[in-house]
């Protein structure tokens, strides 16, 4: 798959990443006080839209690039592995904003040399397939794929993507609300539907996976009891916090507001969380002047469309170079191409920032997190970047 044109992409953005314009960002001109500059460092270039980075646990060698076109690539001494980790690109659907969109290394990875990655088919459904490694370990078994779970996709956008192991070793998988303006089919609020939910499963023990007896809906027979959390348009990219085990939901919106919503780990694995979606839109009613908002999750931070278009979630920093940043959220605007950061304390978005010097020029589909917890940058024309101490 060939690198998209800059133009291309950031006219892509308004049907691939379509947004919307929040508990209002009002972030600093600079580094928040005590900590230090940053910069980015290229370690790769002459990807095919990069959607996504990340490692299995404990490799600080190699870092595994996801394409929306289908591939995985490895990035090992500074260069792209000539040969793709895996290639789906014959089965799947890259229109839109269909692709290739997660991957996920089995905690245990190293023993069982499972992963998981998502995707969308040939006619545009979610596919949640297990794989395994092969006896390279550059090299996937393409041919061990074992499907987990498919959901139906009755419109091409708003597929969500991310899927990730949670602290307590159990898959999560982010969906959007299947798409068309405004959540027509009502499916973000309907415990009953899969899409504009967070799945919680356990693919450690069982065929194809097991629910987890503390999912919040298991004893609602209306419920689909994968459902941990629902109300959201289309998550781009949620992730746990090492540290305290807080999750971040970067939530992209309809036509008014960008949020993001952090989950905390002492509320518990039964916490029945409702964000909001198609109620409300960032902190407003949706398309009405007043709304009950009673029980929902409200966003601990979103900016309006005079700021962007639409939000790219990243990551808590937690890694050991830049020690003054532990604790910070990054996050970014796939249109406009800026990158800032947040501290969450007591639900308030506190130290908000936005960095210049991380700005890598284009659109920012995806941010990357390595074994030792560094950060990277991810520019949809084809760069990954590192972030470093100035």
């Amino acid at each position: 798959m060939g690198l998209p044109h800059p133009s291309a992409a950031i006219g892509l953005s308004l049907i691939f990443w379509a947004g919307a314009s929040a508990c209002s960002s009002n972030p600093g001109t600079g580094p928040p006080t005590g900590t230090v500059p940053l910069a980015l460092q290229e370690v790769a270039s002459g990807l095919g839209f990069p959607l996504y980075l990340t490692t299995p646990p404990a490799d600080t060698g190699r870092l595994f690039v996801v394409e929306k076109g289908g591939a995985i690539r490895i990035v090992e001494g500074g260069a792209v592995l000539p040969t793709p980790f895996l290639d789906l690109s014959a089965q799947v659907s890259t229109g839109s904003e269909q692709g290739l969109l997660g991957l996920a290394f089995d905690p245990e990875y190293a023993a069982n040399g499972r992963f998981v990655v998502h995707y969308t088919d040939p006619a545009g459904d979610t596919r949640l397939s297990l794989f395994r490694v092969s006896a390279d370990p550059d090299l996937a078994d393409a041919a061990s794929e074992e499907v987990l779970l498919t959901a139906e996709q009755p419109f091409p956008n708003h597929n969500g993507g991310q899927i990730v192991f949670g602290p307590d070793g159990l898959l999560y998988l982010g969906l959007g609300d299947g798409g068309g303006g405004g959540d027509p089919g009502g499916r973000a609020q309907s415990l009953a539907d899969l899409l504009g939910s967070i799945l919680r499963i356990d693919v450690s023990a069982g065929a194809p996976y097991t629910v987890p007896a503390d999912n919040p809906f298991v004893a609602r027979p209306e419920a689909r009891p994968e459902v941990w959390s629902y109300g959201l348009r289309n998550p781009w990219r949620l992730t746990f916090d090492r540290a305290t085990g807080d999750l971040y939901i970067a939530d992209v919106g309809q036509s008014a507001w960008e949020e993001v919503h952090v989950s905390p780990a002492a509320a518990g694995a039964g916490r029945a969380a409702n964000y909001g979606w198609n109620i409300m839109e960032g902190p407003d009613c949706y398309a009405a002047s007043s709304c009950d908002r009673t029980g929902l999750d409200l966003p601990v931070l979103a900016y309006d469309h005079g700021q962007g278009c639409s939000i790219t979630g990243g990551y808590v920093y937690r890694g050991a170079a830049i020690p003054e940043l532990l604790g910070h959220y990054f996050y970014a605007d796939f249109c406009q191409g800026w990158v800032r950061s947040f501290r969450s304390a007591d639900g308030q978005a506190v130290d908000q920032a936005d960095w210049p010097t991380l700005r890598p020029g284009g659109t920012i589909p995806s941010f990357g997190e390595d074994a030792a917890g560094e950060l990277y940058v991810i520019a949809g024309e084809g760069g990954i970047f590192k972030i470093v101490p100035q």
